[in-house]
């Protein structure tokens, strides 16, 4: 796996569960019942930092391979490798900040 899932996949997956979530609350006020918001930013959340994580091992395998004495052209790989992984961490910080209301807050409050 490239680094394209931590780059495009992990903020698309951020965005996706916080419509999500939202589109979740009026069943789980209706039941009383918050596992689908739990469990929808879990699988989520797994998945951003599994994306990140790959993206860590390709910027380490990059960083490794990378000759004391490269180029400028030689130095990307492990560039856009640090890059993704940011964006995938970044990206599971907020999935984590938009399950911490689910955590506290009841979904039937107004």
């Amino acid at each position: 796996m490239g680094n394209w899932p931590a780059l495009i996949l992990a903020p698309s997956l951020a965005l996706v569960n916080l419509s999500i979530s939202y589109a979740l609350v009026p069943p789980s006020c209706a039941h009383q019942n918050t596992v689908a918001l739990h469990l929808v930013s879990a699988a989520i959340l797994l998945l951003c930092i599994l994306f990140s994580w790959q993206a860590w091992r390709n910027w380490r395998a990059a960083r490794v391979a990378l000759p004391s004495d490269s180029d400028r052209r030689a130095q990307r790989p492990p560039f856009v490798a640090m890059v993704a992984m940011m964006v995938g961490a970044l990206s599971s910080l907020a999935v984590l900040a938009q399950w911490f209301p689910s955590w506290i807050l009841s979904p039937c409050a107004n």
